[in-house]
């Protein structure tokens, strides 16, 4: 499937008038592209007036247009444990989104210069492979794994990682969590006991919930982000998946409808392959560059 990029490339690449039927296309592509529909709409009219306004509105001049509107709904943040505190990072998000892979990500991510001692908890204790592939990642990493038997309650591990770390005089607690949707009713009830524990055990300010999105997945990306944001609340979001040629704009409709920021991006197999999410860039490359 082609990318918005692509789109973009293709109708815009055909000498054409800027009329009706062009806008139309236009708000079709956006719809394609994960846009949201509603959203799609308000952005051309607002670009369709731009442009009319421009009597020499090129490619580049409706693409940097369409850029410009896009951006002030973007929202971005960093996360930056406190030395000498106990922080605790909840990691979210359903199955098959390379959740635990992320995990171990983010685990070297923090070590190496951001946090002086990271534990990785085994939160998801009904899936026996998760914490076999966490004790795996902590191995490969050097990095302590805190884990319990299968079946075991999933909040207790996170007791145990937090306290743990608060005895080593603070660090970060990566968590990773469930993330069974067909059984959405007993998911939510764990993911919020686990929201109980790890808030009354991390310092003021240092408790984090952090979903992870496949950053091909559109629309599917912002239904999950509203069924664990009303659960316990999401903090911010991580896009994996990053480097696909189907990149689609779950990452803006996550931010504008839920007002979410987006946090880091995951874009290859290595441990090393995770960044810090930069705004511009990732609009630049949803929607391409002249």
């Amino acid at each position: 499937m082609a990318s918005l990029a692509e789109k973009l490339k293709s109708l815009l690449g055909i000498a054409r008038p800027f009329d009706e039927s062009f806008f139309e296309e236009l708000t079709d592509a956006l719809i394609e592209g994960d846009i949201g529909a509603k959203t799609a709409v308000e952005l051309v009219d607002e670009l369709e007036k731009t442009c009319r306004q421009k009597c020499t509105a090129s490619r580049e001049a409706v693409l940097e247009s369409l850029r410009d509107a896009l951006l002030p709904y973007m929202r971005s943040t960093e996360l930056k444990p406190e030395a000498g505190k106990t922080s605790i990072y909840l990691v979210l998000g359903v199955n098959g989104v390379g959740k635990t892979t992320t995990v171990a990500k983010l685990a070297r991510f923090f070590r190496d210069g951001r946090a002086k001692n990271v534990v990785i908890a085994a939160c998801d204790t009904f899936r026996a492979a998760a914490i076999e592939q966490l004790a795996i990642h902590g191995e490969r990493l050097g990095i302590r794994v805190i884990m319990h038997q299968h079946g075991s309650d999933p909040a207790a591990v996170a007791f145990d990682a937090a306290a743990s770390v608060s005895a080593h005089g603070g660090g970060l607690v990566l968590a990773d969590t469930a993330g069974r949707l067909h059984n959405k009713e007993n998911l939510i009830h764990e993911l919020q006991k686990i929201d109980r524990v790890a808030a009354s055990k991390a310092d003021a300010g240092c408790y984090k919930k952090l979903l992870v999105v496949d950053a091909t997945t559109g629309q599917n990306a912002l239904r999950q982000a509203e069924v664990f944001h009303e659960a316990v609340g999401v903090d911010a979001v991580i896009l994996t998946k990053y480097d696909s040629t189907a990149r689609g704009g779950s990452a803006f409709s996550i931010s504008k409808e839920l007002s979410i920021p987006a946090a880091y991006i995951g874009f290859g197999e290595k441990y090393s392959d995770i960044g810090v999410f930069n705004p511009a860039q990732y609009l630049a490359e949803l929607v391409g560059s002249a």
